[in-house]
């Protein structure tokens, strides 16, 4: 009878050191959260083939309900740069290179995750942004199909969650050409960025 007794206190005493756990551990998921009030995605495709490549998400404590992207760019004599600031923040948000006659390096999110690193949706639907596209930097005013590159990112896990989280987004994209003059186009990707 005691032995019962003692091993019911013992599984009650396990389980409730079980949940305060468990609710400490969601606590803390929340307030990490909730330091992030702003989100940005930012995902590479290649130019040539539109293959997905890899992504990273930028997470900032401010909160914005708006996304302006700011240009500064540095033609390429020898050596350039493009830099997007996230305006309402003052946060770069993309640094790169560009080289005349040679290869520049995105500087600027470092540690960017593999495709393989991201989900897809098992369903066939096909998500197109109510904002639509804005190319954030393109100074030859080149007309684009942005389909093609939208189609390879559009069916990723993040990024349905970041069109659920603002369904009227904009979103933002350009040509990072870090390789200019015989630059070569198999260099050059697509940057596309969504907000939460």
């Amino acid at each position: 009878m005691k032995s019962g007794i003692l091993k019911f206190k013992i599984l009650s005493i396990t389980i409730l050191i079980i949940a305060s756990l468990s609710i400490l551990l969601f606590s803390s998921c929340e307030e990490v959260d909730r330091h992030y009030r702003s989100k940005i995605l930012m995902l590479k495709v290649d130019y040539l083939t539109n293959n997905f490549e890899g992504g990273k998400e930028l997470l900032f404590h401010q909160p914005s309900e708006n996304f302006t992207i700011r240009t500064e760019y540095t033609p390429p004599g020898d050596f350039g740069n493009i830099k997007l600031i996230y305006e309402e923040l003052n946060k770069v948000i993309f640094d790169g290179d560009i080289i005349w006659m040679g290869l520049g390096q995105i500087i600027y999110p470092q540690n960017i995750l593999p495709a393989s690193d991201f989900d897809h949706v098992l369903t066939c639907d096909y998500y197109i942004p109510r904002g639509g596209f804005e190319n954030v930097f393109n100074p030859q005013n080149t007309d684009y199909d942005y389909s093609p590159i939208w189609s390879s990112v559009q069916g990723l896990v993040t990024v349905r969650d970041y069109l659920r989280s603002n369904p009227n987004a904009t979103v933002k994209l350009f040509l990072y050409t870090p390789s200019v003059g015989v630059g070569n186009p198999e260099d050059w990707d697509w940057i596309i960025f969504l907000k939460n």
